[in-house]
């Protein structure tokens, strides 16, 4: 079975025109959730903050709110594809990022990709894959 999945607690934006995106937040098949990139929106208030490494904060916790709503848990992503928009924020990015992941078993798997973001101000998205136990 295959279920799209869609939560409030993560940013879904229209586009300026007032359509959606042509796109799940995540898509759940089997025991497996992909989750799509996620960007440092807030989900109440759609701003993105200035400071980068709050704007990771951001990112991640918004990834463990859709893999939340989907059966899954953070110690359960398995991988993560991180996009940045500047390489000189690659050092700041692996601070923050091994902060979040510190508690759990194992880092997800990774790679991390310098290119240019489609959101004005957005300076790093994610997404990946994780596991729905029983």
């Amino acid at each position: 079975m295959i279920e799209g999945i869609r939560t409030d607690s993560a940013p879904f934006v229209r586009f300026p025109d007032g359509t959606e995106p042509p796109l799940s937040q995540a898509v759940k098949v089997g025991d497996l959730v992909f989750r799509s990139g996620q960007g440092p929106l807030h989900p109440v208030t759609h701003e993105i903050p200035d400071d980068f490494s709050a704007q990771v904060r951001q990112v991640l916790h918004n990834l463990v709110a859709v893999v939340t709503a989907a059966g899954s848990r953070k110690d359960l992503i398995v991988r993560c594809t991180c996009y940045l928009a500047d390489r000189a924020d690659f050092g700041t990015f692996n601070e923050v990022y091994r902060e979040f992941f510190a508690h759990c078993p194992r880092f997800p798997a990774r790679t991390t990709v310098v290119t240019q973001l489609v959101r004005d101000g957005e300076r790093v998205e994610i997404d990946g894959v994780a596991a729905v136990v029983g």
